[in-house]
């Protein structure tokens, strides 16, 4: 890797930072495809470095969001159990797919989840204040409308099963599970998004923690590219964090679903390739 590379490297991991801190989704969705298409590194070695500036992201943002109710630990802990355990089951049956399997399961996932949140641009999930948020819900303040919000959480079950194969994904694709997770706990679920982005970003790191040492054990980490996209997720994430809270959320809702479209168009055309 010459020192061009990995500059470029830095740059679009700063980049996927920015973007992943934003929707809670983890840089990897952005990253791996710059390294797989754009580098022609092998997948499984892409995906190794996405799950690192999946964790890198996840601590920045989580530290920076801790203290303003946005986060929900006890959904956020509970979710994480199926989580973990999805991202374990992908750790250990990733090695059997081919690389055209996993374009195709990239491309698909990423269509599906742009779908739906173009589908739910102008809802949101939003009580009155004076009503009580339950065992599992919350409460913030939004910067964006200057009022509090509370919101309750339905369908538990789906929300699990949801968790589960977001950390499938996570561990099979290198990518952070807050592409399932997200829209779903946004859309079915009741959770507002900018609790559901922020209570995802807790959980995808410990989910890409839970198939990290796979990748290791494999050999299929590349240090200097994994320290250059984690140096240029950090400081990307720092910029995405102080805009987040001002940005509106239907806004927020489409960049998703217009970067997942890309990303998925990409995909598809490398596995018909």
């Amino acid at each position: 890797m010459t020192l061009s590379v990995l500059a470029a490297v830095v740059a679009v991991g700063a980049v996927a930072g920015a973007l992943g801190s934003l929707l809670g989704i983890g840089g990897g969705v952005f990253l791996v495809p710059f390294l797989n298409a754009g580098l022609g590194l092998d997948f499984r070695v892409a995906a190794a470095t996405g799950l690192m500036t999946v964790i890198a992201t996840s601590s920045a943002v989580s530290a920076g969001k801790a203290g303003r109710n946005l986060i929900n630990l006890r959904l956020g802990m509970l979710l994480e159990v199926a989580t973990t355990v999805g991202g374990l089951s992908a750790a250990i049956t990733v090695a059997r797919l081919s690389n055209h399997t996993l374009d195709l399961i990239f491309a698909v996932v990423t269509t599906a989840i742009a779908i739906l949140m173009l589908s739910r641009l102008d809802k949101r999930n939003v009580l009155e204040p004076s009503v009580a948020p339950g065992t599992l819900g919350g409460r913030f303040h939004d910067d964006d409308t200057g009022r509090d919000v509370v919101y309750r959480v339905t369908r538990l079950p789906l929300g699990m099963t949801a968790s589960f194969l977001a950390g499938y994904v996570s561990g099979t694709l290198g990518i952070g599970g807050g592409i399932l997770k997200v829209p779903v706990l946004n859309a079915w679920c009741g959770v507002p998004m900018r609790a559901a982005a922020a209570t995802s970003a807790l959980m995808i790191g410990v989910t890409a923690a839970a198939s990290a040492p796979q990748y290791f054990a494999r050999g299929e980490v590349n240090p200097p590219v994994a320290a250059a996209a984690v140096l240029g997720v950090l400081l990307g994430s720092r910029l995405g964090f102080s805009y987040g809270g001002r940005a509106r959320v239907k806004w927020l809702k489409m960049l998703m679903a217009v970067v997942l479209a890309a990303v998925s168009l990409l995909y598809f055309r490398k596995a018909v390739a």
